[in-house]
C-alpha cells in the first residue's frame, strides 16, 4: 500500500478553501491525471483518470464529511484507493488544507512511481495547483455543506 501526506496554506477563509474542494467536478481544473469526475449523487462520484499513461475508471464513495473540517472518501470498485482532506483554520483569511491518500499501485509504473516518490510530488503539484485556482478566484466555485457521518459512529 502506498501513501502519500502533503499541506498547503492558501490565502482564503477555511469555508472558502472547503466548498470548493466540494465541488468534485472541478477537479481537473487543478489535479493533473484527473480527465473527469461525474457526482453521481451526494455521495458518489465516478472518476476517470490518466496518470503515467494508465488508464482507470472507478467509483467513489465519500465516507464522511463535515463543513470547514473534512471529506473522506474510497473507492467502491476498480482502484483500490482511500483519502481523506482536512481543513484547518489558520486566521479569518488563511487555512491549511492537508491531504492524505492511501492507495494500492498495482503495474510495474505505478509501483516503481510510488517507490522514487512521483505520487508525493504530484500530489505536492496539485495542492499548488488547487491554491493557485482558488486564491485567483478568491471565492468557490460552489458548495455542497451536507453532512456525512463515518461509518459505525452512531449518528
Amino acid at each position: 500500500m502506498a501513501n502519500v501526506q502533503e499541506s498547503i496554506d492558501v490565502a482564503v477563509p477555511v469555508s472558502t478553501a472547503y466548498d470548493q474542494w466540494t465541488q468534485f467536478e472541478s477537479f481537473p481544473h487543478f489535479m493533473s491525471g484527473v480527465e473527469s469526475i461525474t457526482q453521481l449523487t451526494d455521495t458518489t462520484n465516478h472518476w476517470k483518470t490518466k496518470i503515467g499513461g494508465v488508464e482507470r475508471e472507478f467509483d467513489t464513495e465519500i465516507t464522511e464529511q463535515h463543513a470547514d473540517e473534512r471529506v473522506a472518501w474510497k473507492s467502491v470498485d476498480g482502484t483500490s484507493h482511500a483519502g481523506v482532506v482536512t481543513f484547518h483554520r489558520i486566521d479569518d483569511g488563511m487555512s491549511r488544507v492537508s491531504v492524505q491518500l492511501d492507495w494500492n499501485p498495482e503495474s510495474f509504473a505505478e509501483k516503481a512511481g510510488a517507490i522514487v516518490g512521483a505520487d508525493d510530488h504530484q500530489v505536492k503539484a496539485d495542492l499548488k495547483r488547487f491554491k493557485t485556482f482558488i486564491e485567483s478566484k478568491g471565492t468557490e466555485t460552489g458548495a455542497w455543506r451536507g453532512d456525512v457521518q463515518a461509518p459505525g459512529s452512531g449518528n
